[in-house]
């Protein structure tokens, strides 16, 4: 495995933003270079120390989900080598971690779908008895497998601030009722052919967020990443109790250190030990073997 790293160096592209997770590099006026680092955020603070082998992860499930599900709508994925489009000295920052896609115009929020009711939408549910103006049925506990999938948007917050959850009629307002319409029948489609695929292979997909954005001829596609332990609650279904929050294969491990060690959340974040950022490198990884049946690749 290539050393961790927590950001990328590109001189022969003009870096166009950095992102918590992803560095992005203009290629031409129709394609973008997506690197995608080991950096990890956890309450919204981007941590100092690397995650091994997480972002070649992100980048081989995200490419795995947009290949499974190519089918229901297109994604942002060229087909380019990113290896072809920097400098020889550059390549080995790309390999296995890059992509090469076509530049879309952004929705203004994030499509998030949930299958269980656990994280903010549980406590939303304990005050209100819905999830974002979604009245649920009563007696739900946490992690409930909710009647069917529910749509529940979010704005996209700036880095180190929170995004905030809208409801379905705020969506419309900002990008119109028949484009909303759309994003939320496409997100729980999506969702659930991911959900009962990832099932035959042990895993729970509690919630994940979807973002999508528009060609010049206002065709939706599906764009930054999907259905990765980043972007997902992914459970082991053979942990899986209602009444408590399973064990995940994502960044918990991290939180659940953060939270014992006193930090107020607040940037700068603190170096993890090497053991706790090596454990969470491992949960990323197994994430990805049990899902794809592949290990590792680069």
């Amino acid at each position: 495995m290539t050393p961790p790293m927590l950001q990328s160096s590109i001189k022969s592209l003009a870096l166009i933003n950095q992102g918590k997770v992803r560095d992005i590099y203009d290629i031409d006026a129709d394609k973008m270079l997506i690197v995608t680092t080991d950096r990890l955020s956890a309450f919204d603070v981007v941590l100092p120390t690397a995650i091994p082998g997480k972002g070649a992860v992100l980048t081989q499930v995200a490419n795995f989900w947009f290949d499974r599900l190519s089918g229901i709508i297109p994604n942002h994925l060229t087909g380019i080598d990113p290896a072809s489009v920097v400098s020889d000295a550059e390549k080995e920052q790309v390999t296995g971690r890059a992509i090469v896609v076509r530049k879309l115009k952004p929705l203004p929020i994030e499509a998030v779908v949930r299958g269980y009711i656990v994280g903010g939408g549980w406590k939303e549910y304990q005050k209100t008895g819905s999830v974002c103006g979604i009245p649920l049925p009563a007696g739900l506990q946490e992690a409930s497998k909710l009647p069917e999938p529910i749509f529940t948007p979010s704005t996209k917050a700036e880095m180190g601030a929170h995004d905030e959850n809208i409801t379905f009629e705020k969506a419309c307002e900002l990008m119109g009722a028949d484009l909303a319409v759309q994003v939320r029948d496409v997100a729980i489609q999506l969702y659930q052919t991911a959900a009962q695929y990832a099932l035959t292979k042990g895993i729970i997909i509690a919630d994940t967020k979807f973002e999508f954005g528009l060609d010049a001829n206002g065709k939706l596609y599906l764009i930054d990443e999907a259905l990765t332990p980043d972007s997902s609650r992914f459970w082991p279904a053979d942990q899986y109790r209602v009444g408590s929050n399973p064990p995940s294969f994502d960044k918990q491990y991290v939180r659940d250190w953060l939270e014992a060690s006193g930090w107020n959340k607040k940037a700068p974040g603190p170096e993890l030990p090497a053991e706790v950022a090596a454990r969470t490198g491992e949960k990323y990884r197994e994430a990805l073997k049990q899902l794809t049946g592949r290990g590792l690749e680069g």
